[in-house]
């Protein structure tokens, strides 16, 4: 589907982008993990700012490949948001849920802005409105996995983004 070059390219692309937008503000990166963890760690290197890296551990699969919709915090911040830029990293927003779940709960936190990179995004999925302010790309309803995303918590260390076909 994405090629490991194809994805350093958008990941460049979009950490510039960052770099313009936050220049002479705090900010913070906020992973979510475990799937963010490789696109956070490429998009801060391609940010040339000062900036600290959060990250916070959200659950809404369980072994599922299917959200159930109950989203619960397994890892928390390990420093405050307020007065500060956050800009979320997401490997991909499908149904939105857990999105929109952790949108209200950073709102509670009192930063100066909140913000969202995801790498991918599944706009067919969508089951309520998540305002994508970085997106690397848009992708069809598919199951995919590398470069962070997991099936079952393999593949994660595949450098490029392919289709987990069964069978």
């Amino acid at each position: 589907m994405f090629t490991a070059d194809r994805i350093a390219r958008r990941v460049e692309e979009l950490g510039a982008q960052i770099e313009r937008d936050y220049e002479g503000k705090e900010l913070v990166l906020l992973g979510v993990l475990k799937g963010s963890y490789i696109f956070i760690s490429d998009l801060a290197r391609a940010i040339d700012l000062p900036l600290s890296i959060d990250f916070i551990g959200l659950s809404s699969y369980g072994e599922a490949t299917e959200s159930s919709g109950v989203v619960k915090i397994t890892s928390d911040l390990t420093r405050p948001i307020e007065r500060k830029h956050v800009v979320i990293v997401e490997d991909i927003v499908d149904t939105g849920l857990t999105m929109r779940y952790l949108l209200d709960n950073m709102a509670t936190r009192r930063p100066a802005s909140v913000k969202l990179c995801t790498l991918l995004h599944k706009p067919s999925r969508a089951r309520t409105r998540i305002p994508i302010d970085y997106l690397g790309f848009e992708i069809e309803d598919r199951f995919v996995v590398g470069y962070g995303l997991d099936a079952n918590d393999k593949y994660r260390n595949v450098p490029f983004i392919g289709v987990l076909r069964h069978g």
